[in-house]
């Protein structure tokens, strides 16, 4: 079984995660308008991430993507049985995006994509019912692809090239459900690890129907991050031979998991495009999350998982109003990957229903804004997590979760 510490990635800035998992679906200002689409959409350089094969179609000869989001979300917690009751306090998560691409000549095109396609930042009340199992997590990451794009003829394309990701995480959690130190303070554990990386790749292919009709797959490889030595501190530890707590290193490792996308785009009546993306998440790969203490006389932390694979269905429209604007609506359902019993709080996420619009404006041949807006309503769950024990006995952490976010997002794209 792989051993795994929930170091998942997101780049330059944490949020509240918006897919399966600690997937994070905020790619693109033009993409997330029309629900996140784009692996057949021949747009923008966003097509460095959704789909490589694309850029060598690009009618501009350089093309540069940069945008944000603000992301704003919550998580409401409450065990009927008890009364116990907690509601996250996240900060507002900024990630970015960059993309670059380049027209060498009619079959051939060279990009470059800096992005966060997964992630996690979770923070709860201090001391709250499931201390015992999370307090606070942090995650960041960066993901960098070089990308080149060959056109076999008008009607095939292939693209693809190596992926770079380097990230670290903080995360918080209490020892247990009661220890405390002589002053009453809940006994927790701090693991920090920084400056994580691996290599991967993605390819992907674009065919062109015909003049209006594209058809197009991408696959992103999984990824191993290994984490080594990475710092352990324990406080508020009671002084006795029963708690051999002290602070040390850690060795853990985190999957990335792979992802298949294919899907078509439309252009009818002339202003009009239809999209539609299907993606696959490998995420079995994801069995436990565990933690290897370098100090013997700690017990390794190890926490079942086993995530299943699943799988997003997006739908997007766009409309070329006038010259200057650009209208696009979508939406996207996304299942959750966490099976029945393996419900932690860290990534309380459940399947979900993701609406997005946004639109372009156009100043000038040149200059581009790009503007998005997603909100994501997750259906309410009563939900257990059953896998943490306590001298041996399993202690089942249950209750009903309610998740949802907005999130605005803004972008410039610049064209020559």
């Amino acid at each position: 079984m792989k051993k795994v510490l929930l170091l998942a990635v997101f780049a330059l800035a944490s949020a509240v995660t918006y897919a399966g998992g600690y997937r994070v679906s905020l790619q693109g200002n033009k993409s997330l308008a029309m629900g996140h689409t784009g692996v057949a959409v021949i747009n923008s350089s966003e097509s460095v991430f959704f789909n490589p094969a694309a850029l060598v179609y690009l009618e501009d000869k350089f093309s540069i993507s940069v945008g944000v989001h603000g992301v704003f979300s919550n998580i409401a917690y409450q065990d009927a049985e008890t009364g116990a009751n907690a509601r996250t306090d996240s900060p507002v998560g900024t990630p970015l995006y960059l993309y670059a691409s380049y027209q060498a000549n009619d079959w051939l095109a060279f990009g470059l994509g800096v992005y966060t396609p997964y992630g996690s930042s979770v923070e709860y009340e201090e001391d709250w019912a499931g201390s015992h199992l999370v307090n606070n997590i942090d995650l960041q990451a960066i993901y960098i692809q070089p990308t080149v794009s060959f056109k076999i003829n008008d009607k095939l394309s292939v693209g693809g090239g190596p992926i770079y990701v380097t990230g670290s995480v903080n995360f918080n959690r209490n020892l247990n459900r009661t220890l405390t130190d002589l002053e009453g303070n809940r006994a927790n554990v701090t693991v920090d690890a920084s400056g994580v990386s691996n290599w991967g790749w993605v390819a992907s292919a674009m065919v062109n129907l015909t003049e209006d009709l594209h058809i197009g797959a991408t696959y992103r490889s999984e990824i191993i991050l290994d984490a080594e030595d990475g710092d352990a501190d324990f406080e508020n530890v009671p002084n006795s031979p029963l708690t051999p707590f002290a602070d040390t290193t850690f060795n853990a490792s985190l999957p990335l998991p792979a992802e298949m996308t294919v899907g078509m785009s439309y252009d009818f009546c002339e202003n009009w495009t239809f999209a539609f993306d299907f993606n696959r998440t490998f995420w079995d790969v994801y069995e436990s999350l565990d933690l290897d203490f370098a100090n013997p006389e700690i017990p390794d932390s190890k926490n079942a998982r086993n995530y299943k694979n699943s799988s997003i269905y997006r739908f997007g429209m766009q409309y070329e109003a006038t010259k200057m604007f650009t209208l696009r609506a979508g939406y996207y359902f996304d299942e959750s990957p966490v099976r029945e019993g393996y419900f932690a709080p860290e990534t309380p996420r459940n399947d979900s229903n993701n609406f997005t619009a946004g639109l372009t404006v156009n100043l000038g041949e040149h200059l581009q804004i790009d503007a998005s807006f997603l909100y994501s309503h997750f259906k309410e769950v009563d939900a257990s997590y059953n896998y943490y024990f306590e001298n041996g006995v399993a202690v089942p952490f249950k209750g009903t979760y309610k998740t949802n976010a907005f999130v605005p997002g803004l972008g410039l794209t610049y064209k020559l």
